[in-house]
């Protein structure tokens, strides 16, 4: 079990890192290039553990029945369903899949 101290630092460190950027930019804004990686972060991030959940250790894990659903999600973000469509219809398209004998 982890000590609650631990949980508390790092929640602390966390909110440390989040209020520095303000105290430091000091009301002034970033320039256009800083922007625009800082937006392309979270994407990137979220790609990467999507990547490393499905693979697994050295990708051998890897459960070929989620790649259809996740498909299916990418496409209707893409084409700007809401969010809860594109999670709904992922969870069935990877249960169907699963459902095939020999998938």
């Amino acid at each position: 079990m982890i000590p609650w101290s631990v949980i508390v630092s790092v929640a602390v460190v966390s909110a440390t890192i989040k209020a520095a950027g303000p105290v430091v930019l000091r009301g002034r804004t970033l320039p256009p290039k800083a922007i625009a990686v800082v937006d392309a972060l979270a994407p990137a991030l979220l790609a990467g553990l999507i990547i490393v959940e499905l693979a697994g250790y050295q990708w051998r894990q890897v459960d070929w029945t989620v790649i259809p659903g996740l498909a299916c999600a990418g496409a209707l973000q893409f084409v700007k369903a809401p969010v809860l469509i594109s999670i709904l219809s992922a969870v069935i398209i990877t249960s169907a899949v699963r459902g095939i004998p020999g998938a």
